[in-house]
């Protein structure tokens, strides 16, 4: 579509044009994973946020994810029996573990995202210099569609 063409869409034929383009750069990018990882994507959205954001409780990942925290608790249990986390008392209050991400779990989360951004780099190459900028503005329009409420 021509840079200056005046998109007519209604905002329902954008929002399902948007769904449907973030829906398939997601799937895509999950085809792109690293070929020795063997967790799922919720087990690395979990260590990339710990990666991220430090050390969590159960309940902030859990909140996080947006599952309840019975489910995370499994979640832990797998990443830890693995070696990708370990869990700690919480310095603070005794009824709560805080869990921390291990450079085994550090290093799994760099691969796979080395991986998918080298991917996605190369795709990128491809465009011309004003569609990736129009990519840079929508990228941080993505970020502020996502924020909650």
């Amino acid at each position: 579509m021509p840079a200056l063409e005046k998109v007519t869409r209604s905002d329902a034929g954008l929002a399902s044009e948007l769904r449907f383009g973030v829906m398939r750069l997601r799937r895509r990018l999950a085809m792109e994973r690293h070929p020795d990882n063997p967790l799922s994507l919720g087990s690395m959205s979990v260590l990339a946020y710990l990666v991220r954001a430090g050390d969590r409780t159960v309940g902030e990942l859990a909140a996080f994810e947006g599952v309840q925290p019975p489910s995370m608790t499994r979640t832990v249990t797998l990443l830890e029996e693995a070696g990708y986390v370990v869990r700690r008392p919480h310095e603070t209050d005794g009824r709560a573990v805080v869990v921390q991400v291990t450079a085994r779990g550090r290093e799994a989360v760099l691969a796979d995202r080395d991986r998918r951004d080298a991917w996605l780099d190369m795709r990128l190459n491809t465009l011309t210099d004003e569609d990736r900028a129009l990519l840079h503005r929508a990228s941080a329009l993505l970020h502020q569609l996502a924020q909650e409420d």
